[in-house]
């Protein structure tokens, strides 16, 4: 779910402090974006949103939200009826939000 070695080196990258606010403004700006995602009508649109999660949480360790959003990203191109139910998604941000939280 969380890559840890990947949060303790982004926490010696940066330190505790700045970690803090990292982790801040990635859970505001992913909160903005799944809201986003979830009344995206365009593929276009869904595949954006999808590859600039995926990017932010591979950056943070969030390994299986990474790895959902990247599988999601060649089926928002190909999926007829738009927009695709992303609860999975969302459940497994809440998942690693929650542990993180705890955890740190």
């Amino acid at each position: 779910m969380i890559s840890w070695d990947r949060v303790r080196e982004l926490k010696e990258e940066v330190g505790e402090a700045d970690f803090a606010e990292i982790v801040a403004l990635f859970l505001s700006e992913t909160e903005e974006a799944l809201a986003q995602l979830g009344s995206a009508t365009d593929p276009d649109e869904a595949e954006a949103l999808l590859h600039s999660l995926k990017g932010s949480a591979l950056n943070l360790g969030f390994d299986d939200m990474s790895a959902l959003c990247r599988a999601g990203r060649g089926r928002a191109v190909v999926i007829n009826g738009w927009p695709e139910d992303h609860a999975e998604l969302f459940e497994i941000y809440m998942a690693s939000k929650e542990r993180l939280l705890s955890e740190t």
